[in-house]
């Protein structure tokens, strides 16, 4: 009697037990997908460094691609790159303008420089003549008969006047004479024009020993070389 009454508590207590412990759990909780992701992409990361540094790589390559794609999908950051790019294209098409007109500018000023210096060059050359015929005047009177007589000796002084006046006015236009003899000058082809050659001792060769003809330049230019003898030693 009293074993049967002992086997009923036990029984009745092992009930009470298993009563409590289902009223007092705690109920399950279903984690939605993205916790999940997060749960396993913590994971692994907890795994080897190959594999942490191959899923950091995959989440780089997908936010610059989100990037790119965001960028290129923007209207006004086109419009932008168009305006710079338009902006640098009419700089240098300016810079290039005013290159170009600087270097215009220049070139007339010399080219207009050049016809003033040169736009007598024609009138100056038929000028040259008078020159060379007074010259030659002069050159043939001997100093005998200038100083035998008076009268010659003043009309030789008229003719050299005349010579020294248009001398003047020939130089005020820029033109001068030049004569390579006067101080043993080295044949110079540029301004000079070689008509002979002779053997001259005491001098060396290439050097002018006698003007045949004097020349002139014009503003830095030859407007007539010069008719020189030149030294030639055996």
């Amino acid at each position: 009697m009293w074993q049967l009454r002992g086997v009923s508590r036990a029984l009745r207590s092992r009930n009470t037990a298993a009563l409590v412990r289902s009223r007092y759990q705690p109920p399950r909780i279903a984690l939605p997908v993205a916790s999940c992701r997060s749960v396993s992409r913590w994971y692994s990361s907890t795994t080897a460094e190959g594999e942490v540094k191959t899923s950091e790589g995959v989440q780089e390559e997908v936010l610059a691609e989100g990037k790119g794609e965001a960028k290129a999908e923007d209207p006004k950051q086109k419009e932008i790159e168009a305006l710079k790019k338009e902006i640098l294209e009419l700089k240098d098409y300016w810079r290039r303008s005013v290159a170009d007109f600087r270097n215009l500018q220049e070139t007339t000023k010399r080219e207009k420089a050049s016809i003033k210096d040169f736009a007598n060059q024609a009138f100056a050359k038929d000028l040259l003549e008078s020159s060379d015929t007074l010259d030659l005047a002069l050159q043939s009177v001997p100093k005998e008969v200038m100083e035998s007589n008076k009268d010659f000796k003043s009309f030789y002084g008229g003719i050299e006047m005349t010579n020294k006046v248009l001398m003047q006015a020939l130089e005020k236009n820029g033109i001068k004479k030049f004569d390579p003899s006067e101080n043993g000058d080295k044949f110079d082809p540029r301004v000079m024009e070689a008509t002979f050659q002779t053997p001259v001792e005491g001098k060396e060769d290439g050097t002018v020993m006698m003007t045949q003809q004097k020349g002139y330049m014009l503003n830095g230019r030859v407007l007539r070389a010069a008719k020189v003898g030149v030294v030639k030693n055996p």
